[in-house]
C-alpha cells in the first residue's frame, strides 16, 4: 500500500529539510519510504532523491532552448512535470514503497496555482494521499502574518483537495513565541485577542474577518509544531499523517 505525502509550503519554510526528517523517520521505524523530488529548479538538496524531475526536466536546458530568463524557465518546467507522470508513476510503482515523500517546488504558487500541480496530485496513482503545508515559523510570528499564511495555507487545500496537516516549521528559532503561535492556531478567542492588540486597526479588523470565514468554512489551521533541525515534535508529525492516512481524516 503506497501513501502519497506531498510536502508544500512556502520557499524558505523548510520543506526539503522536512522531507529528509520524514524519510528518516519511517527508515528508523521499519517502514519503507521513497522520496519524489518535483522541484526543478533545486540546486542542492538534504537528502539523496530516490525519483526526481530533474532527470526528466533540465532549468538550463530549458532557458537555452527557449531564451527564457529563471522565472519562466521555472513557470516553463512546472507547466512540463505533468507530461512526466506515466514515466514517474512507472518508477513509483517499481520501488511500491511504504510512503512516498513528495518535495515540491519552492515557489508554491508554481505548483498549486498552475493546472500542473493538482493535475499531478490527482491523477498520481497512490492508496491513500495527504498534504503537509509549511507555515514557516519565522513568518508567523506576528497574529497578521498567522493569518496571511493560514489565508495561503486554505488556498493550497482547496485547490490540491486533499487532506491537509499544517505543521510549524522552525519552532527551535520561535520558541518565545510558540506558546501564542499555538494558541491562535488552537483559539479563534485567542487570535483575535492579540489581533486587537495591533497599532493597524484597518488591518486587525481585516485579519479577524478573514480569520472568523476560515473557522467557519473549516479551515481553522490547527498546528503540529516541528524542529527539522533538532527533531522535536516530529513524532506527532507522524502521528498526525497516520490519522489522516489510514482514516481520511484532516490532521
Amino acid at each position: 500500500m503506497v501513501n502519497a505525502i506531498f510536502v508544500t509550503g512556502t520557499a524558505g519554510s523548510g520543506k526539503s529539510l522536512l522531507t529528509s526528517r520524514l524519510l528518516q523517520w519511517y527508515r528508523d521505524t521499519g517502514a519503507y519510504p521513497t522520496t519524489l523530488n518535483l522541484d526543478p529548479g533545486a540546486v542542492t538538496l538534504p537528502y539523496e532523491p530516490d525519483i526526481d524531475i530533474r532527470n526528466y526536466i533540465d532549468i538550463g536546458t530549458l532557458m537555452e532552448s527557449y531564451g527564457l530568463g529563471p522565472n519562466g524557465a521555472l513557470i516553463m518546467a512546472s507547466d512540463l512535470m505533468a507530461t512526466r507522470l506515466d514515466e514517474i508513476q512507472q518508477e513509483v510503482d517499481e520501488a511500491n514503497p511504504d510512503y512516498l515523500i513528495v518535495d515540491t517546488p519552492g515557489q508554491i504558487e508554481l505548483f498549486a496555482f498552475r493546472a500542473s500541480g493538482p493535475y499531478f496530485i490527482s491523477n498520481l496513482q497512490a492508496d491513500n494521499k495527504a498534504t503537509v503545508f509549511a507555515f514557516d515559523g519565522t513568518l508567523v510570528s506576528s497574529p497578521i502574518n498567522f493569518v496571511s499564511i493560514s489565508l495561503l495555507a486554505s488556498a493550497v487545500k482547496l485547490r490540491l483537495k486533499t487532506a491537509q496537516i499544517n505543521v510549524l516549521t522552525k519552532r527551535d528559532l520561535v520558541i518565545e513565541r510558540l506558546k501564542d503561535i499555538l494558541d491562535w492556531a488552537a483559539s479563534t478567542q485567542a487570535l483575535e485577542s492579540a489581533l486587537s492588540g495591533e497599532k493597524d486597526a484597518e488591518y486587525s479588523l481585516l485579519s479577524k474577518d478573514l480569520s472568523r470565514s476560515m473557522t467557519r468554512a473549516g479551515f481553522a489551521p490547527g498546528l503540529v509544531a516541528v524542529s527539522s533541525t533538532t527533531m522535536n515534535g516530529l513524532v506527532n508529525v507522524a502521528a498526525a499523517l497516520a490519522r489522516t492516512l489510514n482514516q481520511g481524516e484532516d490532521g
